[in-house]
């Protein structure tokens, strides 16, 4: 073997480990993000009276801060995904902004619910009956805001899962079955949708989540899984 393709073989090698790590802490940085975000929907408290929101804020504001913290995790997970299912066609990245608007609708939801409103009704804490005529109108304005975020958050969501599991089972990058589990979760989606069931209740957006997030893990899995097999 010449010099230089010797060289060129190192260059490759190289890029082609690098590659597979990226690959590898991808799957990993899903993984994180899904288990930050169960943890969120363990934690996160039902809605209530103005009094019982005061009392339990610092529960709100923690779980919210959560949530924000893992949408990081998830993204780069998922972009990570986006070049791995790469093709010609480049849909994936695609998929990948769609998905990154939902983030933003979520990250600004989360801010509105889970700490503007708080940190807004503890400025008020000794005075809220003399003060309703203010709090009321900017509460229902907050959670008027927050119901088309959580649509956007799902609705972005599902679609790009749903690009991604096409593209898994077009590419067979990763076993076909993960693309059809995706596939299936949408179709339920749809499903539910149709018979009027509330996504952006405290159940409702529970299901979608942990529906979600079970996708997530195994695909963060089989990344990581992926990467192992090509190391070894």
């Amino acid at each position: 073997m010449c010099p230089d393709t010797l060289s060129l073989y190192f260059i490759l090698n190289n890029k082609g480990i690098m590659e597979n790590r990226f690959i590898k802490v991808a799957g990993l940085s899903l993984i994180i993000g899904s288990f930050l975000l169960i943890i969120t929907m363990v934690l996160h408290p039902s809605g209530g009276s103005i009094e019982h929101i005061l009392k339990i804020r610092k529960v709100i504001i923690a779980s919210h801060s959560l949530a924000i913290f893992s949408l990081p995790f998830v993204a780069f997970g998922f972009y990570g995904l986006s070049n791995l299912l790469l093709t010609k066609s480049k849909i994936s990245i695609l998929a990948f902004i769609i998905f990154s608007f939902g983030l933003v609708a979520g990250m600004v939801a989360a801010t509105i619910n889970g700490l503007t409103i708080p940190i807004f009704l503890s400025n008020y804490s000794n005075e809220i009956d003399q003060n309703l005529n203010i709090i009321k109108p900017l509460l229902k304005f907050g959670f008027a805001i927050n119901k088309p975020l959580d649509y956007i958050l799902i609705t972005a969501s599902s679609i790009s899962i749903g690009i991604w599991s096409v593209l898994i089972i077009r590419t067979s990058k990763m076993p076909k079955w993960v693309g059809y589990y995706g596939l299936s979760f949408l179709l339920l989606g749809i499903i539910a949708t149709i018979l009027q069931f509330n996504f952006i209740t405290l159940l409702g957006f529970r299901v979608f989540i942990f529906g979600m997030v079970s996708w997530i893990i195994i695909t963060g899995v089989l990344m990581i899984k992926k990467f192992s097999n090509i190391v070894n």
